[in-house]
């Protein structure tokens, strides 16, 4: 059971990281025309729920352009300790187990 949580919370962490990235990489390549690419809209709506609560939960003082950034990397860091719990947890019962 603790096997099946832990590969969801990846999974859920993985998307919006990989939006992120996708937006990132979006950014340097379309410049101030990346508002009117579609790809990146969809990516926003992807990663937009993580944003939200990194928005909320950061001061004022940090510009909205900066949020994505840092959703980033609060996201990236929490998918590593889901990954090493993963890890830690195999290595527990077995890895024949964690297939």
């Amino acid at each position: 059971m603790k096997l099946t949580v832990l590969n969801l919370a990846q999974l859920v962490l993985y998307i919006p990281l990989l939006a992120l990235l996708g937006q990132g990489l979006l950014y340097v390549l379309a410049g101030s025309q990346r508002q009117s690419n579609l790809f990146y809209q969809l990516l926003q709506v992807v990663a937009k729920p993580f944003t939200l609560v990194v928005r909320r939960l950061t001061p004022a003082k940090v510009a909205d352009h900066h949020v994505p950034l840092v959703t980033f990397f609060v996201v990236l860091i929490a998918y590593v300790l889901v990954s090493f719990e993963k890890i830690d947890h195999c290595v527990r019962i077995g890895v024949q187990l964690c297939r």
